[in-house]
């Protein structure tokens, strides 16, 4: 046994303190017992982590357990209990892992490394799984071994190795996990592969397993190089503002290219990702609309526009309430009923320490405000002013609007800027931000 007693895999590619995700299974106890005997990775620091589903009855006792393994192993755990959406139209087993990596990147900490025990017998399902969904190359890449996540990265070390070799593994070290019932289920599509098909597979190609998850390294190979590609044509179709691409230019690339950059500027702007509906929504409706209209693609929060000659991509928001009205002095930022913040801060990015001696209203706009910009002699209309400016429609119905107690504008957003404001913040080294609540 002395064989089945060592598991070897390589080193991540960062020194950073590790976050383990433990559901008491074999294959994440197996995980965490073998990165607990690496006197080196301690050292960087090992904490885990156990999603409470609350989906089994016994799932307080699955909790007890990774609690008892995890002191046994000198290793802190904590345990976060979610919420799955029972009616979100993509099934409880995906519901359970949007849940589940919504507690991951919640209690990652900056820099950190999340480690999943995903293997060599989960990457070949994954890959046929995505193959029967007709997915394209980024899809049946399946798992990266690593790759950013939240506010750090996520490390699958176990990718090359097939479950039997951790099973070997745990029972040389006489470890105890548990064994989810549900797994025995077919209800769910990656259960009836693994208890059906697979082993249909391999009783006629026994390395099946091995071949599909090295199908899917060479899928990841393939979009390493279509990667460089896209971000060349992302350059060539962006402009300065990252929240816009030029539809001409897009139009002109080819039709694999165009949906591939697509994707990629979507991701780029931290937004849910593009479905593939929605690719041929902008191709239809968005890229040949007239000029002179706003058509709109919107999915999971977010949104891609159709203005004058851009696309552009954020997050959905309201407009401001007709009527909003808020007294601020900046000292602590003010949350905007559109889901934006308005924030006064040091030229250096610290917080201000000085306020307005008298507080100024935020407001939304009611038409007809006249502001005095920087250099210039008389006031100008406000509407004229954003409008030459570009600034998009929708945008200026989300604009706060900054003026003082006697009704004099002073900033729209952190857009515009009166000459007065404008010296204000110049004399006191500070700066205004208008940016969305949530990054």
């Amino acid at each position: 046994m002395a064989g089945n007693a060592v598991l070897a895999f390589p080193q991540p590619p960062l020194e950073r303190p590790l976050l383990v995700g433990c559901s008491g299974g074999l294959d994440s106890t197996v995980l965490l017992h073998r990165l607990a005997g690496d006197p080196a990775l301690r050292r960087q620091g090992l904490r885990a982590i156990h999603v409470h589903h609350g989906l089994h009855p016994d799932a307080d006792g699955w909790a007890r357990h990774c609690g008892r393994e995890c002191r046994g192993l000198g290793i802190a755990l904590d345990v976060v209990e979610v919420d799955v959406a029972r009616d979100s139209g993509s099934g409880l087993e995906a519901a359970a892992r949007t849940a589940r990596h919504a507690a991951f990147e919640s209690t990652l900490r900056d820099g950190e490394v999340l480690v999943l025990a995903h293997h060599l017998d989960d990457q070949a399902e994954t890959f046929l799984l995505r193959a029967l969904r007709a997915s394209g190359s980024d899809g049946l890449g399946a798992m990266r071994a690593w790759r950013a996540f939240g506010r750090g990265w996520l490390w699958r070390p176990l990718l090359d190795t097939p479950r039997a070799r951790l099973y070997r593994y745990a029972q040389a070290h006489s470890l105890r996990w548990l064994d989810d019932p549900a797994n025995a289920s077919d209800i769910h599509d990656r259960n009836f592969l693994r208890n059906r098909v697979m082993p249909l597979l391999r009783e006629r190609w026994p390395q099946a397993n091995a071949a599909f998850a090295r199908s899917a390294g060479l899928q990841q190979e393939s979009i390493a190089l279509l990667d460089d590609g896209d971000a060349q044509a992302l350059a060539q179709v962006r402009g300065v503002d990252p929240s816009c691409i030029d539809a001409a230019k897009l139009a002109d690339l080819p039709a694999p290219r165009r949906a591939r950059v697509l994707r990629r500027w979507i991701a780029d702007r931290g937004l849910p990702p593009l479905p593939a509906r929605g690719v041929a929504r902008i191709e239809r409706d968005l890229l040949p609309a007239a000029r002179d209209s706003i058509p709109v693609f919107a999915w999971h929060g977010a949104v891609v526009r159709r203005w004058r000659d851009l696309l552009w991509a954020e997050r959905s928001s309201p407009p401001l309430p007709p009527g909003f009205r808020a007294a601020w002095d900046g000292s602590t930022p003010l949350d905007l009923p559109t889901g934006h913040r308005l924030s006064l801060t040091g030229t250096r990015g610290h917080p201000a320490d000085t306020t307005s001696a008298t507080p100024w209203i935020v407001h939304a706009r009611d038409g007809g405000e006249r502001i005095a910009l920087p250099g210039r002699r008389h006031t100008h209309a406000l509407k004229h002013v954003l409008q030459d400016l570009g600034i998009p429609p929708w945008m200026r119905r989300q604009l706060p609007l900054l003026s003082s107690v006697e009704g004099t504008l002073l900033a729209a957003g952190d857009l515009l800027f009166s000459d007065a404001f404008a010296a204000w913040l110049e004399i006191r080294g500070r700066q205004l931000h208008w940016r969305p609540s949530m990054p």
